[in-house]
């Protein structure tokens, strides 16, 4: 990763890192901060027991310290004293053990890659700061890879404690954050406050409930999803404020059952997948109130050019409406959901925003 020059040349979309936040990175580590500090220590504890015992002023005492430190072998300023002998032998004792584990913390530390991680910890963090109306999916095993990949067309930020999942996370396209979800902090690391949805999609029902509680009390009005393992699951889960509870196993068993009852109807529901079927696609478009068919009937959407079968109509706080009628006239703002062919479909979101 290449510094710029100067540290008002960082670049906003988080390529390059500053040197003021280079050394905040770098200090973060223990290792190198425990170093630093020591050698500080040290030239503190010189500078003043050489002003005390020598006489000599601050800015000679501090000379002395740090050719001492240092052990260059320069002449001394001063003829020492048998106290400041032995002062500067206990000096230099500490001094090389200081420096060399300064030295060797610097080189782990660069050497191990660390420094790489940090960089590249608040690139990520940056990158995040950047975006709204994105979704965050906490907890990254089977279901939310799977949520991750259905989502591929929106930003999606993944909240995972195992770092080992972030390479499979960025491999795929999402931004990583890592930590437990059930810290506050770590959600608004993940923009909560900015984001559209929360996934809790971890396999724990405790651990669910308390994200979901977090999440409305830090962001009221974001949309909360959540995975339950269990009935109770559920029951806590709808009562913390989620706005789904999906029971991955419930799910599962009904889609089983199903394809042994009602096999043509579960071939129908692959076909409608969206974005997977062949043929046939199902999907729900927002219309803004400048959309092409405001105030349209849906008899009419075909004089359009718009060849889809409108299945249902969601219109504020008013019940959803299954299989509405021909005349019923559609309105900006309204969650329409329709069959059709992709291209159709494709037709249908453009005219639900174009004015």
């Amino acid at each position: 990763m290449t510094l710029p020059l100067d540290p008002r040349d960082s670049a906003s979309d988080g390529r390059f890192v500053s040197y003021r936040d280079s050394l905040a990175l770098i200090f973060a580590d223990h290792r190198l901060r425990t170093a630093v500090m020591s050698l500080l220590g040290l030239t503190v504890s010189g500078t003043i027991g050489y002003s005390l015992i020598e006489g000599v002023t601050p800015s000679e005492a501090l000379y002395m310290t740090v050719i001492t430190l240092s052990t260059v072998g320069y002449g001394e300023i001063v003829p020492l004293s048998p106290a400041g002998r032995w002062f500067t032998m206990g000096l230099i004792a500490l001094g090389v053990g200081a420096v060399f584990h300064a030295a060797g913390a610097l080189a782990g530390f660069v050497i191990e890659g660390r420094l790489r991680e940090l960089l590249g910890r608040r690139s990520m963090q940056r990158s995040v700061d950047r975006l709204h109306d994105h979704v965050i999916i906490c907890g990254f095993g089977r279901l939310g890879k799977a949520i991750a990949a259905k989502l591929k067309a929106r930003e999606v930020v993944v909240v995972d404690q195992d770092v080992r999942l972030q390479k499979e996370a960025e491999d795929a396209g999402h931004l990583f954050v890592h930590g437990s979800a059930l810290e506050d902090a770590v959600l608004r690391s993940a923009g909560i406050e900015r984001a559209r949805a929360l996934i809790a999609a971890t396999g724990s029902d405790p651990d669910n409930v308390f994200i979901a509680l977090s999440a409305r009390e830090l962001e009221p009005g974001i949309q909360i999803h959540a995975r339950a393992e269990s009935a109770a699951g559920v029951h806590r889960l709808k009562l913390s404020g989620a706005d789904q509870v999906i029971s991955p196993h419930e799910i599962a068993g009904q889609r089983i059952a199903n394809a042994l009852l009602r096999p043509g109807v579960v071939e129908f529901l692959e076909l409608s997948d969206p974005g997977e079927g062949a043929e046939v696609d199902l999907e729900e478009v927002v219309l803004a109130a400048t959309s092409l068919v405001d105030g349209v009937p849906i008899r009419e959407l075909r004089a359009h050019g718009l060849h889809v079968a409108v299945v249902a109509i969601k219109r504020g706080d008013e019940p959803i409406r299954l299989n509405p009628k021909a005349d019923d006239i559609l309105r900006g703002g309204d969650h329409v959901v329709a069959i059709g062919d992709r291209e159709n479909l494709t037709r249908l979101a453009e005219a639900a925003q174009a004015d």
